[in-house]
């Protein structure tokens, strides 16, 4: 590999940057330009791997501006062989501080698409030899208009009584069926999103629903019409048979405010959430499969 070049990219080469072709172009992806414009992306956090002039590398980290936590690898593709990509990843780690978060993004059913699966195995196995390790996956789901299935009548829904009645509800919940966005809460805000949704999403609970039956709660949902787009950002149940009219009753929410599509994120192993929006109408959007150090909390 005596004729690889591997640096941090330098201002004013963005254009060095896009000159890869971008691989998954059926991925939703800020550009680059636009997140250095935005101030997510630098020049400084970002690396290239040059080979006889010719980009085959690129690493791209992210913090958005105000951010407590450490940047994270957002964008990293390799059109060389997964060597080349654990050094690129190496020597950015040296100067970074250190091994660091990797959230790779791909396409929905991956694993069943050879086109993807070409493109992903050698920034993925770079990633390991790098030391990083594979923490998880998180598939999002879009609901895009389909018609919600009907009420049975067995549950009630209101908006909660006030915020006490939130805190002491997510309290009772040991595992939320659905989190959106608990990365970028994490990292940027500083928040745990399973267990203290309100100091991200904010005091505003006019959108989130409390599932009753016989007048005893049993479920929770809190969306947001008001982010940068509508989703589900947090549903729990103390009765997993609430589970298919609370997604269709937070759905109801959201389109009656306007939102035309409902963004949702949940667990890849958690088979009966994801079922259930498929019942209620979701289709698989992405994946995100993790990477983090291996002493990592991730």
């Amino acid at each position: 590999m005596t004729d690889l070049v591997i640096r941090p990219l330098v201002a004013g080469e963005e254009k060095l940057f896009d000159s890869m072709p971008d691989p998954l172009p059926q991925l939703r992806q800020v550009g680059y330009a636009d997140g250095v414009a935005g101030g997510g992306y630098r020049p400084e956090t970002t690396w290239v791997a040059l080979r006889a002039g010719r980009l085959v590398g690129r690493a791209a980290w992210l913090l958005p501006p105000g951010a407590v936590g450490a940047p994270w690898l957002d964008r990293f593709d390799l059109i060389a062989e997964p060597e080349v990509g654990a050094e690129l990843l190496r020597a950015a780690h040296e100067t970074l501080g250190g091994p660091g978060l990797y959230y790779a993004a791909l396409p929905a059913h991956w694993r069943r698409r050879p086109e993807v699966l070409a493109v992903v195995r050698a920034p993925m196995a770079a990633a390991r030899l790098a030391g990083l390790v594979e923490r998880g996956e998180r598939i999002r789901y879009s609901w895009t208009g389909t018609p919600l299935p009907a009420s049975s009548g067995r549950y009630d829904f209101r908006p909660p009584v006030d915020v006490a009645e939130i805190n002491a509800l997510v309290a009772r919940i040991a595992e939320p069926d659905v989190l959106t966005g608990v990365e970028i809460a994490r990292v940027v805000g500083g928040v745990d999103l399973a267990t203290d949704p309100l100091a991200w999403l904010g005091d505003n609970i006019e959108e989130w629903r409390v599932a009753l039956a016989a007048g005893d709660p049993v479920g929770l949902v809190g969306t947001a019409g008001q982010a940068c787009y509508p989703l589900l950002a947090y549903l729990g149940l103390l009765d997993e048979a609430a589970r298919p009219e609370l997604l269709a009753e937070a759905v109801r929410v959201l389109a009656a405010g306007g939102a035309r599509e409902v963004i949702a994120d949940v667990e890849s192993h958690r088979v009966a959430v994801l079922a259930e929006l498929e019942r209620t109408g979701f289709r698989q959007l992405r994946s995100r499969v993790a990477f983090a150090p291996p002493n990592s909390q991730e």
